[in-house]
């Protein structure tokens, strides 16, 4: 049954706005974990994403057991390949990297991580993810060997995304990518969301609160925070 989903449509529905903390489990250690997590139960955090473009650990069930321990929040595995994943988690973002060409982002992997997903009780959410350029090359784009789509073309990215959602994605997920320069235009968010009638993810660049507003008052359902929450974890206590 796709409870996290229900909710997200629900929010949807009802304009409640929704925020996602990223944890990278490359910078994590067991440690640290239930300090973090205390920060994020302070915060306004809707849900946890955990997930990298990359992962060096072997230690990722152990990680999200530690975060279960610490939160009710639902945990969503974002992951950069079929090694990420983990029964431990709620669901799972099953990503579909609309803004390349690597086939290997677009349907190999995903085909590779089918006998994982089959013995797990994950909830499967199919996402169209889009990674806009942001000034920076991102880890995201090093590792697909794929490059982003133009920040000064929210009509091609609006179509990326409206085609993402005929396809049959669930969610539509408008990426600048970890540690980005620059977030996704607001322009581009406001013509995405008139596009689709699908929720809408934007993360990626966005450093204070104020840009968390504007992405929400420009059309984003969720917004992910990842960098800015690794820098300073007090990022919701603050007055920034």
């Amino acid at each position: 049954m796709d409870i996290i989903y229900q909710e997200i449509l629900k929010s949807k529905s009802e304009n409640k706005k929704l925020l996602a903390i990223l944890l990278d489990p490359d910078k994590l250690t067991l440690d640290t974990i239930p300090f973090l997590v205390q920060k994020i139960n302070q915060s306004p955090a809707t849900h946890l994403f955990v997930g990298g473009s990359s992962f060096e650990g072997t230690n990722l069930n152990e990680i999200i057991l530690k975060i279960k321990l610490e939160t009710t929040l639902p945990i969503i595995l974002f992951p950069g390949n079929p090694s990420q994943i983990s029964n431990d988690a709620n669901g799972i973002l099953f990503l579909m990297l609309l803004s390349g060409r690597n086939p290997d982002y677009l349907i190999e992997h995903q085909i590779e991580a089918v006998p994982i997903l089959e013995k797990t009780n994950l909830e499967i959410i199919s996402t169209g993810y889009i990674l806009i350029e942001s000034g920076s090359t991102t880890a995201v784009e090093r590792v697909s060997k794929t490059i982003p789509l133009p920040r000064n073309n929210s009509d091609y990215v609006a179509q990326t995304a409206k085609a993402g959602e005929l396809i049959g994605n669930k969610i539509i997920y408008l990426e600048a990518g970890s540690g980005a320069q620059k977030a996704v235009p607001l322009e581009m968010i406001q013509r995405v969301a008139q596009k689709i009638t699908i929720p809408l993810i934007v993360g990626g660049g966005i450093r204070t609160k104020k840009e968390i507003e504007d992405a929400y008052k420009f059309g984003a359902d969720i917004v992910v925070i990842g960098t800015a929450f690794e820098n300073n974890p007090n990022f919701f206590s603050s007055e920034i």
